[in-house]
């Protein structure tokens, strides 16, 4: 009895005094209320979350962890999706059995049975997906071309044709990566990129009287693709015309796209894309040499991502909150480019809104898309909206007027694309949309221009209209070619897309 009595004082005695030391240790801190994590913190977006003086329970440990996936698979799309978008291009060449370093033509011009990102139907374009994976590779292209170098991140490399180094003239340029030690040979254009997959996309007007045929000729003369290793007799090109076939160069809306993610990875070296995005890839189990095989669990989390992003993305394009993608304070005409930075850079800030805006709305990066020399290249303005800031209806007419004289050197153009498929609107008109070139185009009696888009011509304007479908939303984009200043300083501007009926 005595035994047990100094055994349960002896337990007291250690209470008391581990008590007095919990409450009033010698080295005890001064600890801020904003630093300590409360037994139960209420969440409006996870619910309560529980933890024993600071340590989650495991109910919480599982709350965050399939949130943190979320937040990463929302961003892996946001920010991956230029990497997708290329990689869908691609991918759509290789399902009409292009192999890389082939090349894609539309000889007879684009029309809405291709489903890419805002292209025009008034130019030749010509496309391939140059890989350097096997050594360096010779792009020889003729003379009279406009065009563009972008690798698998969807980062520019160089222009080719009229603003790269052959001036327009023609020549040889030398694609190597950045590790490769081959020597370069005298007469070509050097070019170092980090990736293995590249965009070649050129342009080349049709001739003045709309013919095709002549340019397409030349085009296949003198454009060609092959190894460095083979310069001494080189290959035969391989061409494909795309025009009026039906396929897709759009990456996925859905769960799919992560899987295009891990394509893109797999096809290019390590260090292609940057480390902060590989790692996002990583943290959700997208990793170059493994195979993507994600659980029941992360294949929900990545169709909840996917819709999320997809939404996202869709906001920031067609409802931006940033009045700076606006051309002008009482306008809808807007464009991810009024910094006037390819790179999205705002005083040492990447905008992240304009960047995913580009890269869902549009392809093809390279400086001179942001303002080009006066008089020269192209510029770019969107709208979705009419002029009461309405979703544009293929049901309903509208009508868009431009002050004269339009400040474009050669010609402007009104192109119409689906709301869904951001490509070439689908409707009984080839051209799906219309430009200044088109013959019958009457001015308004002050000299002005008003083009119409509807369902149905407005009686006597049937050369001033472009087609629309009932039951589809479209966005339009007006391009002017060869710009002039009343542009660059905006005392020229276009009008609103008004509602007609």
């Amino acid at each position: 009895m005595e035994r047990t009595m100094k055994t349960k004082s002896l337990a007291v005695l250690t209470a008391l005094i581990l008590a007095s030391h919990s409450s009033a240790q010698e080295f005890k801190a001064d600890v801020p209320e904003n630093v300590l994590t409360p037994d139960k913190v209420e969440t409006q977006t996870l619910g309560d979350l529980e933890f024993f003086d600071g340590m989650p329970s495991p109910e919480t440990v599982e709350k965050v962890f399939d949130n943190l996936d979320l937040i990463r698979a929302t961003t892996a799309f946001l920010d991956g999706m230029k990497i997708a978008s290329l990689r869908a291009m691609f991918q759509g060449y290789e399902d009409l059995g292009v192999n890389p370093n082939d090349v894609v033509i539309a000889e007879d011009l684009l029309d809405a049975r291709s489903i890419w990102l805002t292209p025009n139907t008034t130019t030749i374009y010509i496309g391939s997906n140059v890989d350097i994976s096997d050594g360096p590779m010779v792009i020889e292209v003729p003379a009279g071309l406009l065009g563009l170098l972008d690798d698998a991140a969807f980062d520019y490399v160089t222009d080719i044709g009229a603003l790269g180094a052959d001036k327009g003239e023609g020549g040889k340029y030398l694609l190597l990566h950045n590790d490769d030690e081959t020597p370069v040979p005298e007469g070509y254009f050097e070019l170092r990129t980090k990736t293995y997959e590249h965009w070649l996309l050129l342009r080349r007007s049709p001739d003045a009287d709309g013919d095709t045929a002549g340019p397409v000729a030349e085009i296949k003369a003198g454009l060609n693709i092959y190894p460095l290793s083979e310069a001494d007799n080189p290959p035969a090109e391989i061409f494909l015309n795309i025009s009026g076939v039906q396929h897709n160069t759009v990456h996925a809306n859905n769960e799919d796209f992560f899987e295009e993610i891990h394509v893109a990875l797999e096809n290019n070296p390590i260090g292609a894309f940057s480390p902060e995005i590989v790692g996002t890839f990583a943290s959700i189990g997208i990793r170059k040499g493994e195979p993507f095989e994600p659980d029941a669990r992360m294949q929900a989390i990545f169709k909840e991502a996917a819709a999320i992003a997809n939404a996202t993305a869709r906001a920031i394009t067609y409802a931006s909150r940033d009045p700076g993608v606006f051309f002008y304070e009482d306008r809808q005409w807007n464009s991810p480019f009024q910094r006037q930075s390819y790179l999205f850079l705002e005083d040492g800030a990447r905008i992240l809104d304009d960047r995913s805006y580009f890269f869902y709305m549009a392809t093809g990066i390279t400086p001179a898309m942001t303002s080009p020399p006066v008089g020269t290249g192209s510029v770019y303005a969107m709208t979705a909206r009419d002029s009461n800031g309405q979703y544009l209806d293929g049901s309903k007419t509208y009508k868009v007027t431009l002050p004269a004289p339009v400040p474009a050197k050669n010609f402007a153009s009104f192109m119409l694309y689906s709301g869904q498929t951001r490509s070439i609107l689908e409707t009984d008109q080839q051209s799906g949309g219309i430009d200044s070139n088109r013959p019958g185009i009457k001015p308004n009696e002050d000299g002005s221009t008003s083009i119409y888009f509807g369902p149905e011509a407005p009686e006597g304007w049937e050369n001033n209209w472009a087609q629309t479908m009932p039951g589809q939303s479209f966005n339009v984009m007006m391009r002017l070619y060869g710009p002039l200043e009343p542009w660059f300083d905006k005392t020229w501007r276009p009008g609103d897309l008004e509602l007609v009926e």
